[in-house]
């Protein structure tokens, strides 16, 4: 049955002090440094060279170096998610400060027509997930975080979300977000060796091509390493 009544979920905090600095470490594999913006920086090189050629002091300034990778992450929030606050939090935490362009959105179980970054206005204050695909161009790395674990029919039914009637089956958004960005990854706090024993994690798996990844450090390296390809 349906649950109707309105269950409070809780925003990840993004000021977790993190468990380890090896969280980091995997994160930056999708590092790609870029110089963007007003000439703040001293050149040296350039000052030197400059320098050298004229006979006389010739500054040269640049814009700073920043990580112009693009990241998009969906968290699932909620239910069994309650029980991955931690590991959540610190991957969270982690992405804020590793990732200059980075947006997230909130959904709960399994994706559907609309998401949301404030969890406390979950039912006010929405997102279309029709804008966010097109709002977010398709350069952008996608992580899911979350554990891929529901009743079957939330994902392939429409009306088979817990929380309000969905027009389309999630499968349908997954697939979507799947097809708009090629480089889309699921990071999954359930340990990898009970993903068998659950079908909708099989389910989900096989929606995002079979990149699916533990939330450990060995499967964000190995998930970094799937999105730098």
């Amino acid at each position: 049955m349906k649950v109707w009544d309105k269950r409070e979920f809780k925003d990840l905090d993004d000021d977790v002090e993190l468990g380890t600095r090896n969280i980091k470490l995997a994160l930056r594999r999708l590092r790609k440094f870029a110089r963007t913006g007003s000439a703040e920086e001293l050149d040296l090189d350039g000052t030197i060279r400059g320098t050298a050629h004229k006979g006389y002091l010739d500054i040269h300034m640049r814009p700073e170096r920043h990580n112009s990778v693009k990241v998009l992450l969906f968290f699932d929030i909620g239910g069994s998610m309650d029980w991955h606050i931690k590991a959540t939090e610190e991957l969270f935490s982690a992405a804020r400060t590793e990732f200059k362009h980075m947006e997230y959105f909130y959904f709960h179980n399994c994706l559907y027509e609309r998401v949301w970054k404030d969890n406390a206005r979950r039912y006010q204050q929405t997102t279309n997930t029709w804008d966010v695909l097109h709002t977010y161009p398709h350069d952008y790395k996608v992580i899911f975080v979350g554990d891929a674990s529901m009743s079957p029919y939330e994902i392939t039914a429409q009306g088979g979300s817990v929380e309000h009637y969905n027009e389309e089956p999630g499968a349908l958004w997954l697939e979507r977000v799947a097809r708009t960005y090629p480089a889309c990854v699921w990071l999954n706090p359930v340990p990898e060796r009970e993903w068998d024993f659950t079908y909708s994690i099989k389910m989900v798996r096989q929606l995002i091509g079979n990149r699916m990844y533990p939330l450990t450090l060995e499967g964000l390296d190995r998930a970094m390493r799937e999105l730098v390809r």
